[in-house]
Protein backbone atom coordinates (compact mmCIF):
# COMPACT_ATOMS: atom_id res chain seq x y z
CA UNK A 1 0.00 0.00 0.00
CA UNK A 2 1.40 3.38 -0.96
CA UNK A 3 1.96 6.14 1.58
CA UNK A 4 -0.82 8.68 1.38
CA UNK A 5 0.16 11.28 3.93
CA UNK A 6 3.75 10.52 4.94
CA UNK A 7 5.39 12.62 2.19
CA UNK A 8 3.12 15.55 3.06
CA UNK A 9 3.77 15.18 6.78
CA UNK A 10 7.52 15.01 6.18
CA UNK A 11 7.71 18.19 4.11
CA UNK A 12 5.29 20.19 6.25
CA UNK A 13 6.82 19.08 9.56
CA UNK A 14 10.30 19.99 8.29
CA UNK A 15 9.06 23.47 7.34
CA UNK A 16 7.34 23.96 10.70
CA UNK A 17 10.50 22.78 12.44
CA UNK A 18 12.28 25.66 10.73
CA UNK A 19 9.57 27.99 12.04
CA UNK A 20 10.13 26.73 15.60
CA UNK A 21 13.88 27.19 15.34
CA UNK A 22 13.31 30.71 14.00
CA UNK A 23 11.06 31.54 16.97
CA UNK A 24 13.60 30.19 19.47
CA UNK A 25 16.46 32.08 17.82
CA UNK A 26 14.46 35.30 17.60
CA UNK A 27 13.57 35.17 21.29
CA UNK A 28 17.16 34.61 22.30
CA UNK A 29 18.51 37.36 20.05
CA UNK A 30 15.93 39.82 21.37
CA UNK A 31 16.71 38.78 24.98
CA UNK A 32 13.02 37.99 25.59
CA UNK A 33 13.42 34.34 26.50
CA UNK A 34 13.99 34.83 30.25
CA UNK A 35 10.56 36.19 31.15
CA UNK A 36 8.44 33.73 29.19
CA UNK A 37 7.94 30.04 28.65
CA UNK A 38 7.54 30.49 24.91
CA UNK A 39 10.96 29.10 24.01
CA UNK A 40 10.44 26.05 26.24
CA UNK A 41 7.08 25.27 24.59
CA UNK A 42 8.62 25.87 21.19
CA UNK A 43 11.42 23.45 22.02
CA UNK A 44 8.89 20.76 22.94
CA UNK A 45 7.02 21.35 19.69
CA UNK A 46 10.32 21.15 17.79
CA UNK A 47 10.98 17.74 19.34
CA UNK A 48 7.48 16.57 18.36
CA UNK A 49 8.02 17.80 14.81
CA UNK A 50 11.38 16.03 14.65
CA UNK A 51 9.68 12.82 15.75
CA UNK A 52 7.01 13.33 13.13
CA UNK A 53 9.69 13.79 10.46
CA UNK A 54 11.51 10.64 11.54
CA UNK A 55 8.41 8.44 11.67
CA UNK A 56 7.10 9.70 8.33
CA UNK A 57 10.53 9.15 6.74
CA UNK A 58 10.70 5.60 8.09
CA UNK A 59 7.15 5.03 6.87
CA UNK A 60 8.18 6.04 3.37
CA UNK A 61 11.29 3.83 3.46
CA UNK A 62 9.75 0.63 4.80
CA UNK A 63 8.47 -2.09 2.51
CA UNK A 64 6.25 -3.88 5.07
CA UNK A 65 2.68 -2.64 4.69
CA UNK A 66 1.64 -3.09 8.32
CA UNK A 67 4.75 -1.33 9.62
CA UNK A 68 4.22 1.43 7.07
CA UNK A 69 0.69 2.08 8.30
CA UNK A 70 1.76 2.02 11.96
CA UNK A 71 4.65 4.45 11.38
CA UNK A 72 2.42 6.74 9.34
CA UNK A 73 -0.19 6.79 12.12
CA UNK A 74 2.48 7.62 14.72
CA UNK A 75 3.83 10.41 12.49
CA UNK A 76 0.30 11.73 12.09
CA UNK A 77 -0.29 11.81 15.87
CA UNK A 78 3.02 13.58 16.48
CA UNK A 79 2.14 16.07 13.74
CA UNK A 80 -1.32 16.80 15.16
CA UNK A 81 0.13 17.31 18.66
CA UNK A 82 2.73 19.69 17.28
CA UNK A 83 0.08 21.65 15.37
CA UNK A 84 -1.85 22.10 18.60
CA UNK A 85 1.40 23.18 20.25
CA UNK A 86 2.07 25.73 17.51
CA UNK A 87 -1.41 27.15 18.07
CA UNK A 88 -0.56 27.58 21.77
CA UNK A 89 2.78 29.18 20.93
CA UNK A 90 1.11 31.69 18.62
CA UNK A 91 -1.43 32.49 21.35
CA UNK A 92 1.38 32.92 23.92
CA UNK A 93 3.34 35.20 21.59
CA UNK A 94 0.25 37.25 20.81
CA UNK A 95 -0.82 37.70 24.41
CA UNK A 96 2.70 38.27 25.74
CA UNK A 97 3.75 40.95 23.27
CA UNK A 98 0.40 42.74 23.09
CA UNK A 99 0.27 43.53 26.81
Amino acid sequence: MANKTSPHILSTAANLLGFCLFVITSLHIANRSQGTLIDEFTSVVAVLLSGSCLFSFFSIRTSVAKTEQRLEAIADYFFMLSLAGILLIIAFITFHFIR
